[in-house]
């Protein structure tokens, strides 16, 4: 890797500044997308709460997909390694714009409360289709 985080072949082929441009670029477009997701997942027991089963289902199916992309690419985000491309940092947060603890333990947090809304919301359906 050259000092600029991309690799020795790919270095002579873009201007100094443009790793730093596309590693930004690969971090909003990351956080972005969490920030959809982690919408969706907020929002499954909110739709279950207000009788909306039908759009709490909708929700859920958006994040399984995103949970099948994950498992597909051992539970890592297909943009880490993109990001990766551009820079030699590895912190927890290096592909996305949130504090460190939160990149960290993102998985584990987003998990239970998926797993949790989930629950949440097949019980109401349940319920109300009873």
């Amino acid at each position: 890797m050259s000092g600029n985080g991309i690799g020795a072949r790919d270095a002579a082929a873009v201007p100094p500044d443009w790793a730093a441009r596309a590693l930004t670029a690969v971090r909003v477009l990351h956080t972005l997308v969490w920030a959809l997701f982690a919408g969706c997942i907020v929002a499954i027991p909110i739709a279950s709460a207000l009788g909306r089963h039908a759009v709490a289902a909708v929700l859920a199916a958006i994040v399984a997909g995103e949970v099948i992309v994950l498992v597909g690419n051992g539970f890592r985000c297909p943009l880490t390694a993109l990001a990766a491309r551009y820079t030699d940092d590895r912190r927890a947060n290096f592909d996305i714009c949130l504090p460190e603890w939160l990149a960290r333990h993102n998985q584990a947090i987003f998990g239970t409360l998926y797993v949790a809304g989930g629950a949440f919301a097949l019980a109401r359906w349940l319920l109300a289709s009873g």
